[in-house]
């Protein structure tokens, strides 16, 4: 009896010091040195606030900041598309410099044809997906992050 007491209490405290280590650690584990993992993020857009495009513009650049080689996707469609609409958007030099970065910008073919635009009204630094809603479905399910822009 004394054996199996023995036994049971250095077991609870053995996986009590394995605990406190597991949860005593600051840095996620995947922003440790040498982590190789890839950041994939994509982001929807869907507001005409032209604020919420420049909040947008800053929190890409955040992100960079700390993850550079993030793998990066802005979806605009509804009345999001007035972020890359060479009439409506505010931010086309931030879009053309974090393209430079490596962000992607895609507009929705199918809200282009609601809205009756053409691509060519759309900025030059855009590609373009069938459906917006379906491409962000999709990344999702390849493992990308999902984040709403807008407030």
């Amino acid at each position: 009896m004394k054996n199996i007491k023995a036994y049971l209490v250095g077991a609870a405290a053995a996986f009590t010091l394995v605990g406190i280590f597991a949860f005593s650690r600051t840095t996620p584990p995947s922003e440790t040195a040498g982590d190789k993992k890839t950041h994939r993020l994509v982001f929807q857009i869907t507001t005409p606030d032209t604020a919420a495009y420049r909040a947008l513009s800053r929190q890409l650049n955040n992100v960079l900041a700390h993850w550079p080689a993030a793998q990066i996707e802005v979806v605009a469609h509804n009345k999001g598309i007035g972020l890359l609409e060479k009439k409506k958007s505010n931010v086309p030099a931030e879009i053309e410099a974090l393209k430079a970065k490596g962000v992607q910008f895609v507009a929705c073919e199918q809200t282009l044809k609601q809205l009756k635009l053409q691509k060519t009204d759309i900025l030059p630094e855009a590609g373009f997906v069938e459906r917006g809603i379906v491409h962000v479905v999709e990344r999702q399910e390849q493992g990308w992050s999902y984040l709403k822009a807008g407030f």
